[in-house]
This record gives C-alpha cells, structure tokens and sequence, in this order.
C-alpha cells in the first residue's frame, strides 16, 4: 500500500493515519516540500517538478525524483498511474482549490483499474468497483455521485438505488444511509464515486482491497 500525499490541506493526523495503513510514502510534486517539512522522506517524487521547491529538490535523492515534462495531466493523475501498488491513499488533494479538487475526482473516473481513497478531513471518497460489499454500522452515512451516465443496485440502504439512473446533470446519490450491517452495491459501468464518513476509511479498504 502507497500514500500519496499532495500540496493541498491536510493535518498532520492525516498523513500519520495514511501512513500507519499505507507505510510507503510517494509524493506528487510539491508534496514533497509537506512531506519533508513534517520529517517524512519520499521514496518517489512524481510530476512535472513546476512546484517543487529548491530546498526540498536538493534535499532529495535525485533518482527519487521522477519529472514527467507534460501539462495534460496533472500531479495526482501522474503519479496515481506511475504508482504500482495494490492501493493507495491519498491525501493533500483536498480543501483548497476546488478545481484541484475536482480533477482528483476525475482522474479516479477515469483510471477505474487504480484502487485509490482521497482522505479528507471529514470524508473519504473513491471510484466505485463493478461490485462492492462494504461492512457498515448502520446509520452510516453512504452518498454516491456519479461523475458518469451509471446504474445500479443495492442492498442495506435505505434507499435502493436500482433502478434509478444516475448521471452527473440529473439524479445524484446524496445522503443515503446504512441500515443494515453489509452493503452491497454493483454497478453497469465506471463513473460513480462513493463518499463515506472518513472513520469508515478501514471498512472502504477492506471491501476494495
């Protein structure tokens, strides 16, 4: 398991509650200057460097740092495609420039085939598999949203989501809830996020991993 850690927002439990399920440590870009001003040191450092600061570059191991010279894609999509592992955490992606934000949602629509958690301050969020069977206390709160045209179907919410069309311009997922001890929900196709409280980061990684 990798954490990835991003320039964003995040407290220092964060990357500490990552780190103690996800010991390697990748940085994206400018994460590394967070990484190494909270006495953690990268194995890698991945992007196109334009954040990266001077200090931190020459405090590095120069083979650590991977520079990927284009401006398609961003930081989080370059290293989330570079990292081979069978999960990743990720955090600094969240809380402060929205469009930042944004583009993490897309980059997990749109690389189905890696199994990332955005760990935020309140929530967590990650790409919905073809099946999934979550391990909820019920009550839990469960909000999906589709970042794609996607249907599916559900047992243990309170509200069903089969057969409703989702879509990103029409019906979205907020605010379901568990009432039963397992979830399970499948879906016809990529594009659908699922949110979740952040202390259910343990359930999520069980159920995708």
């Amino acid at each position: 398991m990798v954490t990835l850690l991003g320039g964003g927002q995040h407290e220092p439990a964060d990357l500490a509650d990552a780190l103690r399920r996800a010991p390697v440590l990748v940085a994206a870009d400018g994460g590394a200057d967070r990484a190494l001003a909270s006495g953690h040191r990268p194995r890698a450092v991945i992007g196109d460097m334009d954040s990266l600061g001077s200090a931190a570059r020459a405090a590095l191991d120069p083979r650590s740092i991977h520079h990927i010279d284009e401006q398609i894609s961003t930081d989080f999509d370059k290293a989330l495609r570079n990292i081979a592992a069978p999960g990743v955490i990720a955090v600094g992606f969240t809380g402060r420039r929205i469009d930042h934000e944004l583009s993490v949602y897309n980059t997990l629509v749109m690389r189905p085939e890696k199994t990332c958690v955005v760990l935020g301050s309140v929530d967590i969020a990650f790409h919905a598999p073809p099946e999934i069977a979550l391990t909820l206390p019920p009550g839990t709160r469960v909000s999906l949203f589709p970042l794609a045209p996607v249907r599916g179907r559900s047992t243990g919410l309170r509200w069903p989501i089969g057969p409703v069309d989702f879509r990103p311009w029409g019906q979205i997922g907020t605010s379901n809830e568990a009432v039963a001890p397992r979830v399970e929900m499948a879906f016809d196709g990529p594009g659908m996020l699922i949110i979740l409280p952040r202390e259910m980061l343990d359930a999520a990684l069980e159920a995708l991993i």
